[in-house]
């Protein structure tokens, strides 16, 4: 392993849990050992870390696995460390990618990170929007490509006004498909500069998306919290629950006949991140951007936690153990 000197920095700062439970209840900041990277891994110098829904998740017992395990899975900093077999990367260079949460005693939301899937940052694209990007792109892209949206098809994509909708609708858009979007006041106007068509959720919703596409739907990705809304989105795929995906709501979909992520695609293809570069050159280049709706220092995030819990974040919230 090839490191930069950190004897003056033996400990860092972290915020990770020692049992499972309800995320304000078991995640605490606390000072642990800078981790060192394994073969096929790097560390960074953390300077800045996305939450998502998953962090809270993997308080409550997802993929469960070795304790203490951390939070914060997005990450973009510059490279202090590389693990054997390393070539594609050397100290010093500026990445972003996903947090090793399993492989590692801590995760992003931490000074340092081992990670285990990376890209570097483009000329033109800062750490904070590019900790936005990581499991927003992979998740998108993935489901993007399960449904097989192609030219010439109509997608529509319920939940637009969340981070992976608001995502989705762009590379749907640019796969030359007519999108169609459900969503609030937010990003709906921003949706429609970027080429959707958008109209609200609830009462009607089916017939007004009918309205405005014209002509049949499809393919249907549902990206909504659930809100016992997939009869209508099977309805709107012309009685058909195989042309509709759904990010969220699990259970309906079991009954309904539904795809899902856990019924589509095995734990390796939901976490590969080799359109990560690529996406990372798109949001440089001002042509695809995840919204980040609020920064804040690693000392805050029980902050972060609560605005996120409260499901009004509107867009990515992203720590700063950098001080960016």
């Amino acid at each position: 392993m090839k490191n930069l000197d950190t004897s003056t920095l033996a400990t860092m700062r972290t915020v990770r849990f020692h049992q499972y439970g309800e995320p304000a209840d078991v995640l605490r900041m606390e000072q642990a050992a800078i981790p060192s990277p394994g073969p096929g891994r790097i560390r960074v110098q953390v300077h800045a870390c996305g939450l998502n829904p998953a962090d809270w998740a993997l308080c409550r017992g997802l993929f469960p696995g070795d304790l203490p395990r951390g939070i914060g899975l997005d990450v973009s900093g510059v490279v202090d460390a590389v693990g054997e077999g390393i070539t594609d990367v050397v100290i010093g260079d500026a990445v972003l990618g996903t947090a090793d949460y399993a492989g590692a005693p801590s995760a992003g939301a931490a000074d340092r990170a081992i990670m285990d899937h990376w890209a570097r940052i483009p000329k033109g694209l800062d750490f904070v929007r590019a900790a936005a990007l990581p499991l927003a792109v992979a998740t998108s892209y993935h489901h993007i490509e399960a449904l097989g949206v192609r030219s010439g098809h109509t997608l529509l994509v319920h939940g637009a006004g969340t981070v992976i909708g608001f995502t989705a609708v762009q590379m749907g858009l640019m796969r030359g498909a007519r999108v169609i979007a459900t969503a609030g006041d937010t990003y709906a106007d921003r949706l429609r500069a970027m080429g959707a068509k958008v109209t609200s959720y609830g009462d009607g919703m089916v017939e007004r998306i009918a309205e405005l596409a014209g002509h049949p739907v499809d393919l249907v990705l549902d990206t909504a919290p659930p809100s016992g809304a997939l009869p209508a989105l099977i309805r709107i795929a012309e009685g058909d629950p195989r042309r509709v995906l759904t990010l969220s709501d699990f259970a309906a979909a079991a009954e309904l006949g539904v795809r899902t992520t856990f019924t589509e695609f095995s734990a390796d293809q939901t976490q590969n991140y080799d359109v990560l570069g690529e996406f990372a050159q798109y949001t440089a280049d001002d042509k695809f951007i995840v919204p980040v709706a609020r920064t804040f220092a690693l000392d805050e995030w029980r902050t972060a936690l609560d605005i996120s819990q409260s499901g009004r974040a509107r867009g990515k919230l992203v720590l700063l153990p950098a001080g960016n």
